[in-house]
């Protein structure tokens, strides 16, 4: 296995539209270590959905090298991409993307199926992964069954369920509440314990204080790359400086 679950050089990213290219990425350098916390903030518009999107196989870059798990994805045909990504990464969103009309087992299990596992097993892992969440007693309900935050939750059960090296989860928490927010937070950070990689797209700073780094992209560009810690204390420092100035 890679040291580096995710790589990515020299990085851009063009759309063509009626008045001619747009370039959303520019020059984006950024290296995942195997077993790290990222965090991605900036505002709309600054590209970080659109490095996700490449990150997660679901876009291409107009240039530059990305390398997942140490696979040049650009190198990769169509049918080896898409057993990689889904051998690789889980994905979670913000809207949870349960099948309505089927319990949370099956929602869990679906991946499986494309995986080629038995029934059996598919519906063994999904109750396991269901428990390990919080929600073993739920398993035959359907998704309206249950609150949000628990969809969230069968969404990450179902993000696991494949055994994923990273996870990639964009607004995971932005139709929660803040305590259901804070739960959701907390089984990342003890997934991220258990060794899984996890890169999520956050707009609340408290949200991304539970990764071990966070990232800023502002017009394309990671213009800030700092360890939480580091981003707290100078948030810190910057409010008590404010605080003895207003003082005096």
């Amino acid at each position: 296995m890679a040291k580096n679950v995710v790589k990515v050089n020299n990085l851009y990213k063009d759309y063509q539209t009626a008045a001619g290219a747009i370039t959303v990425l520019k020059q984006v350098d950024f290296n995942m270590e195997a077993g790290e916390f990222v965090a991605i903030m900036g505002p709309s518009g600054s590209g970080k959905s659109t490095f996700m999107n490449i990150l997660g196989c679901l876009d291409k870059p107009t240039s530059g090298e990305y390398t997942l798990d140490g696979h040049e994805v650009a190198a990769l045909d169509s049918n080896t991409l898409a057993k990689i990504r889904n051998q690789t990464i889980g994905f979670v969103f913000q809207g949870f993307n349960l099948l309505s009309r089927v319990s949370l087992q099956d929602n869990v299990a679906l991946p499986l199926v494309y995986s080629g596992i038995n029934k059996t097993e598919r519906q063994a892992r999904a109750k396991i992964l269901l428990e390990k969440v919080g929600l073993g007693q739920y398993i035959h309900s359907l998704p309206n069954q249950i609150s949000g935050g628990q969809q969230q939750r069968v969404a990450i059960a179902r993000a696991l369920v494949n055994n994923p090296r990273l996870i990639l989860a964009d607004e995971p928490t932005g139709n929660l509440d803040s305590v259901t927010s804070e739960e959701i937070m907390v089984l990342f950070s003890e997934l991220n314990a258990d060794g899984i990689s996890i890169i999520l797209v956050t707009h609340e700073s408290d949200i991304a204080a539970h990764a071990s780094r966070q990232i800023r992209f502002l017009d394309g560009r990671i213009v800030q790359d700092v360890s939480s810690k580091d981003q707290i204390d100078s948030s810190k420092e910057i409010k008590e400086t404010k605080e003895t100035k207003e003082a005096h």
